[in-house]
């Protein structure tokens, strides 16, 4: 119980500002445990962004694109922005053209360089478009929509702590939690989270006249999404060794950008 208990604070002050008291004891185990955790957490910053934005766009009748604009840097906020931060730094590892400890030592310089800096740009750009789309179409599916890329987002680490992808260098968050999510572990957390997803969009598509290209454009979101971030991390495991705290954040923050575009243009 105390291993789950470290765990969910862990987890909860890794991915979120949100206040919670330090694990009394943080190794191995705890760390694997938290990211099996980790879709948890991002239900709860799905609450924290979708709800509002809903408000926002429905009742309230904002502008989508303003409230899109809010909804994504309040993300970054609630996360500390070190999402995009690990977006940043491997693009600028693999945009260097190096590998090994020489791509890591481009990643762990102060500065974002313009590979960085583009990417960076995109990505935040393509989440404000997709976001704005979505609430446009619809406010209170294009919400559901946001919260399901949120929570999708964070549905990456489970897997990603498999074995399948080892850690790139000794030290860090990725060698404390690289390889510590067993397969199976791995494979139930993210069918839950898959299970509970579908159950949550049928419900509230109930009733919609486009309900079933909602259902499409969900679908396509979690598939394109999850392929994205699985084939930035294959890639980050050739040319780096393996993953690293900063790959965790990348993929997280490239599954929501892919997951929200995929949606947005099969639903809008």
């Amino acid at each position: 119980m105390s291993t789950l208990v470290d765990a969910g604070r862990l987890a909860v002050g890794t991915l979120s500002v949100l206040p919670v008291r330090p694990p009394r004891r943080v190794d191995g185990a705890v760390g694997g445990v938290a990211m099996l955790l980790a879709p948890a957490v991002g239900l709860v910053l799905a609450a924290l962004v979708a709800v509002p934005a809903g408000v926002l766009t429905g009742p309230l009748e904002r502008p989508p694109l303003l409230v899109a604009v809010l909804v994504v840097g309040a993300l970054a906020f609630l996360t500390r922005a070190m999402h995009a931060d690990g977006l940043a730094d491997v693009a600028d590892g693999l945009g260097s053209g190096r590998t090994g400890e020489e791509a890591l030592a481009v990643m762990k310089r102060s500065d974002i360089g313009p590979f960085g800096v583009v990417t960076l740009l995109v990505a935040l750009l393509a989440q404000v478009a997709a976001t704005a789309v979505l609430l446009a179409a619809d406010p209170l599916l294009g919400a559901a929509a946001l919260g399901v890329a949120v929570v999708l987002g964070r549905t990456t680490l489970p897997w990603l702590c498999t074995p399948a992808y080892p850690a790139a260098r000794p030290g860090g968050l990725g060698a404390l939690v690289a390889g510590r999510v067993e397969r199976p572990a791995a494979a139930v957390a993210v069918a839950l989270v898959v299970a509970l997803l579908a159950v949550g969009a049928w419900s509230v598509t109930a009733g919609h006249d486009d309900r079933s290209r909602w259902l499409v454009a969900a679908g396509l979101g979690l598939v394109v999404g999850q392929g994205c971030a699985r084939g930035l991390a294959s890639r980050c495991v050739r040319r780096f060794g393996g993953v690293t705290g900063d790959v965790y954040g990348a993929a997280v923050e490239t599954a929501v950008t892919a997951t929200l575009v995929a949606t947005a243009l099969v639903a809008a």
